[in-house]
């Protein structure tokens, strides 16, 4: 048997190579993304994009990434707190256990798939309903977005809801709460950190994805004057550019985006890690 020594050398030796890998990828993408960044001539965080008089402004693409993430989130919150809550009534057990299932289905599906049926189902619809372009717009890719989110959310609320249920269901009970009393008085006023950690987990999830905005965003880079203008995001760009340029200046403002999304990363995970910390360091006190 590994002594507990053995097995914390172990587990510090790991954390300490995670470390220092991250260290180093910050570390990479800083040194190459340092000189995009102090040209004076290109400026990168500029919203002029045209590489063929020599400008590679990013800020029209971080804006891009921002509002996809923003109106995603704003959508799929709303719906995920509402199944969340939904599953934990007690008349709907199995109704709930269905929609559980539905929701890891809903998890390990590519993102591609939803990509291929959103440019065959809703970019036609979105462009035949409302004649604002060509359908592959700022929308479009923010509704898909919102089937990417909405399981990881709904999966986060119900880890740290179901057992909250069932701690207090018997206690609410006796005072004369009903069950949806509970949830809504109760459950979910008690839940509002593992709200806030699935909104910057699901945010997080939106800013980070690549093929949804690729294939339906329009992948234009120009600040979007309306929810049907085309945009482009930090990771589209990222892609589109890896697959046409090598070495160029365009080539060169990837390290800018790499550096801007990995920094966007580590801050909403160390974010969503504290929140998660006070979460059980409240536990404790209560049990205490």
């Amino acid at each position: 048997m590994t002594s507990p020594i053995t097995t914390e050398r172990i587990l510090l030796a790991l954390v300490t190579t995670v470390f220092v890998l991250m260290l180093l990828l910050f570390g990479f993408l800083f040194w190459f993304a340092l000189p995009v960044f102090i040209n004076t001539e290109t400026p990168v965080l500029s919203l002029i994009w045209m590489p063929e008089q020599g400008q590679y402004g990013i800020l029209s693409m971080i804006v891009g990434s921002g509002l996809i993430g923003l109106i995603a989130l704003t959508l799929a919150f709303p719906i995920a707190v509402g199944i969340a809550g939904f599953c934990l009534l007690n008349r709907y057990q199995k109704m709930a256990v269905w929609i559980r299932r539905v929701i890891r289905l809903m998890a390990g599906i590519p993102t591609v798939v939803y990509g291929i049926a959103a440019v065959f189902l809703l970019v036609p619809l979105l462009r035949e309903t409302f004649r604002g372009g060509s359908g592959f717009c700022l929308l479009a890719a923010a509704v898909m977005v919102v089937l990417l989110i909405l399981p990881v959310m709904v999966m986060m609320l119900d880890t740290h809801c179901r057992p909250l249920a069932n701690q207090i269901r018997l206690a609410s009970a006796s005072m004369g709460f009903t069950d949806t009393q509970t949830v809504l008085y109760l459950v979910l006023p008690n839940a509002t950190k593992a709200m806030a950690s699935a909104a910057l987990l699901g945010f997080s999830r939106a800013i980070g994805d690549t093929l949804l905005p690729l294939m339906l965003a329009g992948n234009a880079p120009q600040l979007a004057d309306s929810v049907f203008d085309s945009v482009r995001t930090l990771t589209a760009h990222i892609g589109l550019v890896l697959a046409t340029e090598n070495g160029s200046a365009a080539y060169n403002s990837l390290f800018a985006a790499g550096l801007l999304l990995l920094a966007i990363s580590v801050t909403v995970t160390l974010l969503i890690r504290k929140m998660e910390h006070a979460q059980c360091d409240a536990r404790k006190g209560d049990a205490e």
